[in-house]
């Protein structure tokens, strides 16, 4: 009877270009939906609240995340997405609607959005494992700032908004659609 073979660790197949490609459209994506959301909420709520000045601040951040993105579609040579259009209307009447409800709505489309983009970032650093350094250490800090919007979002009241339950599952919802078609087209 010979011993079973041990397998300590599974060999992990590094991503393809066309993996990173995409992981890159979709997040130049995502960085520029965060701000046109922001931009509608902030036309809404003014620059007096102090949600609006939470806000900008978060603005500012996400801001930062696209020039990075960006910067690497020109560097690689990566195709953004052909849905960018759909993505400035979608996002900018998202970031109204929501800073219409109230601020605490506004702070609740954080929250659902940041939770999912926590969890879209987690998947994509287990995808790259230790390839792609500068890419994943930079989703690594950005998903460290995503995680303090939400944080932020939930301190200033989201949880308290008008029917967060549903608002939060539609908005993540629609936030997993757009990854899914950002990733492709």
């Amino acid at each position: 009877m010979t011993a079973p073979v041990e397998r300590s660790a599974v060999s992990r197949i590094p991503p393809s270009r066309r993996t990173v490609e995409a992981m890159i459209r979709v997040d130049q994506a995502g960085e520029y939906g965060a701000k046109v959301i922001y931009e509608g909420q902030l036309a809404v709520l003014g620059d007096r609240a102090p949600a609006a000045r939470e806000i900008a601040a978060m603005a500012a951040q996400e801001q930062r995340h696209l020039d990075w993105f960006d910067a690497e579609i020109t560097r690689r040579g990566v195709r953004p997405t052909l849905l960018q259009p759909v993505w400035r209307v979608a996002g900018h009447a998202l970031g109204a609607v929501t800073a219409a409800m109230g601020p605490e709505a506004a702070m609740a489309c954080t929250v659902a959005i940041e939770t999912e983009i926590d969890r879209h970032y987690g998947e994509q650093l287990d995808e790259l494992g230790d390839d792609e350094p500068d890419l994943a250490d930079a989703i690594r800090r950005f998903r460290a700032e995503e995680q303090e919007h939400r944080d932020t979002a939930l301190a200033a009241g989201a949880e308290n908004s008008p029917g967060y339950p549903l608002l939060s599952a539609a908005i993540r919802a629609g936030c997993r659609v757009a990854i899914a078609l950002s990733k492709r087209i």
